[in-house]
């Protein structure tokens, strides 16, 4: 007998995340150099097989686990199917001291880890910050971890347990904001430097997960933060996503998580346009020609003003729709105004024609 369907689903999720990163770590080797020939009828020499301790090390892989129902189901997901991959697997939890006894449920958590084989293992403490409110500032801290984690352990790879609820959510969430279409892409498949985070289960939703844990008897905990009004994504989770669908029938999170993709297609495409475009709307000295600009689609153009704005040190999180709109109207409503200031005391301004991105 085969195992619960919910596990089966989570482990053949984690199973090509796993394969593509096995493809993705594995180069051709460069032709080993052949010795002179002794005569016109000397053999071709074989090439030496490349000795044990030569032989490159299996990728290692992490997953980042909290001890909720989504990371402890991709976790033993990874345990089971690493090793029938010649991949090693690891895991690591974030301590963000936000509660009382975090310390000792991280403890928990990574003893739960080596329980299902996983190693290494560690639990990592940060400081959370106050910068674009308390999720934001959490989800910061949390990735500079995950991203030291990574760096310290040699990783090819961290998966996180983010669920097709969740980018739902995530696109909703940008909706609200009035970000563009990018915000509407929600999360990637594979993002980070380097394509260093996968989320293997953004096409499975959240009670796949639970399931899964409750079929292996997997203990999971549930942070009492994803219940907790105060913050805007959990008011999200259980009132905002149930009254769309008492509004508007079931299916409404498979339709936004359609509605990420197709964004993200249309994004990629826009993003690579600006891309080719950025470097023929620049004069010789690298300034932005407002001419030039002004001929682009708006799309392509407050693409570039967004990436112009970002490299003068503005920083992405906080620099939303308004800020670029209020840029594009130096480019297509010049009356004379004055500069313009963004995040990260980043000021925009435009002078003879050219169009001047800098730190105030």
């Amino acid at each position: 007998m085969g195992p619960h369907p919910a596990v089966a689903a989570i482990r053949l999720a984690v199973r090509r995340v796993l394969h593509d990163i096995l493809i993705e770590q594995t180069s051709p080797r460069p032709p080993v150099p052949t010795p002179a020939a002794a005569g016109p009828t000397a053999p071709f020499p074989r090439a030496a097989a490349r000795p044990p301790h030569e032989r490159a090390p299996s990728p290692l892989v992490l997953v980042a686990c909290s001890g909720g129902a989504d990371s402890m189901a991709l976790a033993s997901a990874l345990a089971f199917e690493a090793p029938r991959l010649g991949v090693r697997a690891g895991g690591v939890t974030v301590d963000h001291g936000l509660q009382t006894g975090s310390d000792q449920r991280a403890a928990e958590v990574v003893q739960r880890l080596r329980e299902l084989g996983l190693d290494p293992v560690e639990s990592t403490a940060v400081t959370v910050g106050r910068e674009g409110g308390p999720e934001a500032a959490a989800r910061d801290a949390r990735y500079a971890a995950l991203d030291a984690a990574a760096e310290r352990h040699g990783a090819a790879a961290v998966l996180l347990g983010h669920t097709r609820d969740d980018q739902a959510e995530t696109v909703l969430l940008g909706l609200a904001r009035g970000s563009g279409i990018r915000s509407l892409s929600g999360m990637a498949a594979v993002s980070g430097a380097d394509g260093r985070y996968r989320r293997p289960f953004l096409h499975l939703d959240r009670q796949t997960a639970r399931k899964a844990c409750m079929a292996q008897s997997l203990p999971v905990w549930d942070d009492p933060h994803n219940a907790d009004p105060a913050y805007t994504r959990s008011r999200l989770r259980h009132e905002g996503l149930p009254a769309l669908e008492k509004a508007l029938g079931k299916g409404v999170v498979e339709a936004l998580a359609r509605t990420a993709q197709l964004s993200r297609d249309d994004a990629d495409a826009l993003d690579a346009w600006a891309r080719q475009a950025e470097d023929a709307v620049r004069d010789a000295t690298g300034l932005l020609e407002c001419a030039k600009l002004y001929a682009l689609p708006p799309a392509v153009r407050r693409r570039i003003l967004r990436r112009a704005a970002i490299e003068a040190g503005a920083p992405a999180g906080s620099l939303f729709a308004r800020h670029i709109e209020e840029v594009d109207r130096l480019i297509t409503g010049w009356r004379g105004q004055g500069v313009i200031n963004l995040p990260g005391k980043v000021v925009a301004q435009r002078q003879g024609g050219r169009l001047v991105i800098r730190q105030g």
